[in-house]
């Protein structure tokens, strides 16, 4: 049961939404990733090892620059994008 503004379901279209965008994002990073992996990482030009190599497909970054751009924050649903006037008031 929704109040104020928002109608009933609103919470959860808002969930479905996030977790819609969390996979479709998953999906373009495992797209971007595809093709030969590279020998040499990106960013900082040392060699990728080879059993990284075999085990990632389409690998472009060594162990640590993949570390540190896991732990990078990524813009994502960290707002409301609905908007419901009840979620503004709050």
């Amino acid at each position: 049961m929704a109040g104020g503004w928002a109608r009933d379901g609103a919470v959860q279209d808002q969930i479905d939404s996030t977790v819609e965008d969390g996979v479709q994002e998953a999906r373009q990073r495992l797209e971007q990733q595809r093709g030969p992996s590279l020998e040499y990482c990106e960013e900082c030009e040392e060699p990728i090892a080879q059993a990284r190599r075999e085990a990632v497909p389409g690998v472009r970054l060594c162990i640590d620059c993949q570390t540190a751009a896991d732990k990078r924050p990524r813009n994502g649903a960290g707002f409301n994008r609905r908007g419901s006037k009840d979620s503004q008031l709050r």
